[in-house]
């Protein structure tokens, strides 16, 4: 897996994550960037993620991004792997968001995820030592469905700030305070971004957006489908949100609210995912909230996503079929129909709205069944 490339680029990630958070600016005359691909949810270690690069022939032997590649990530950059593994996973997150953000931000666009936003989330109260206490009791209790509920109802008591045991155990395993550290620092900087118009009518985001999510942005509905506009309202909520924060957790008002004991599990759209299951639908029709109807997505827009998976989708969605890793995959509706599959659409009709997943999980899929979805051509870019 690795090459003198590869290499170069890790020498380059540890040297950057060792330096204070910090963030290059756009370019004032950038290159042409021949190659524009959006990779889903980097939670792989980082020698794999450039990996990846390398196959498609966008690493220089420098092991920085090659001048004429532009390179959208869709977010969720913590938190995989097993529980012995938590080490190596915490270095490895983090050396791969400072090797992304040593980039120019006209090069490299960073989005946040839930798990990214979950650093200064339900993990804003957590020192280093707090964390490695919770987690330890943590790991004693969770057991997925057997959990005992009586031991978490108590956990919770001690820990308000967190919503389940199993986020400590599982879902925000690798948290350590050098990350919150540099998503502070990229937030402020307007680094970590919401959503990336990448067209006129092609949005990529970490988990997408529905017309209820755009009225809370304040997008009028005439212009739901114009990425830009969308885009730029998202960002401008998150901007304000950031603004507005003095420190503790951060939300996103009536688009994104970090879970705790009394509220639950985190909500909005960094958590979103279609479900179609009736045991749902209530929970799909108010925001902020984690499942949504794809039926009330935005006519006339591409969404470019990450999040989930193809088995998780096909479980929401109640469809049968093959579950792959790696491919693309992408969903269509006119508002009533919903179609799902592997691949890219081959076209789309007026008023239709399309998701493309592009979750393909990056740990267990073979690395070269591995798609990037390339953002001009609209299907899986080819290595070069």
């Amino acid at each position: 897996m690795t090459s003198p490339r590869i290499q170069a680029a890790l020498d380059n990630a540890a040297s950057c994550a060792a330096r204070a958070p910090h963030s290059a600016a756009p370019e004032a005359s950038p290159p042409e960037r021949r190659i524009r691909v959006a990779i889903g949810d980097p939670q792989a270690d980082i020698t794999r993620f450039l990996a990846l690069l390398d196959r498609h022939g966008l690493l220089t032997e420098s092991g920085w991004l090659a001048p004429d590649a532009q390179l959208v990530s869709v977010g969720d950059h913590f938190d995989w792997g097993k529980a012995h593994e938590r080490e190596a996973v915490a270095r490895s997150a983090l050396r791969l968001v400072a090797w992304l953000a040593a980039h120019p931000a006209d090069q490299v666009v960073i989005l946040a995820g839930n798990h990214d936003l979950g650093r200064v989330g339900e993990l804003a109260d957590f020192t280093d030592a707090t964390f490695a206490g919770a987690q330890a009791e943590a790991d004693g209790i969770y057991a997925g469905d057997d959990t005992d509920e009586a031991r978490e109802r108590a956990f919770l008591e001690r820990f308000p700030q967190t919503p389940t045991v199993e986020l400590i155990a599982r879902d925000f395993s690798a948290f350590r305070e050098e990350q919150r550290t540099w998503v502070t620092h990229l937030l402020r900087e307007r680094r970590l971004r919401a959503a990336y118009a990448a067209g006129p009518d092609l949005l990529v985001l970490h988990g997408g957006v529905t017309r209820e999510d755009l009225g809370v942005a304040g997008v009028p509905e005439a212009q739901h489908a114009d990425a830009r506009v969308v885009a730029d309202a998202l960002n401008r909520a998150l901007d304000a949100a950031v603004d507005a924060w003095k420190g503790g957790r951060f939300i996103v008002p009536g688009l994104h609210q970090s879970g705790s004991a009394d509220y639950g599990e985190g909500r909005g759209i960094f958590y979103h995912r279609p479900s179609l299951r009736p045991d749902e639908a209530e929970r799909t029709r108010v925001t902020p909230r984690r499942r949504f109807d794809p039926r009330r997505l935005p006519a006339g827009l591409t969404q470019v996503v990450g999040h989930t998976r193809d088995k998780r989708s096909r479980e929401l969605l109640c469809l049968p079929g093959e579950v792959r890793d790696g491919v693309l995959r992408h969903l269509a509706t006119d508002g009533e129909r919903v179609d799902y599959a592997h691949g890219t659409p081959k076209g789309t009709r007026p008023g239709e709205a399309v998701l493309i997943f592009t979750d393909g999980g990056m740990r267990e899929s073979p690395l070269d069944a591995y798609e990037l979805f390339d953002l001009d051509t609209r299907t899986a870019a080819r290595p070069r």
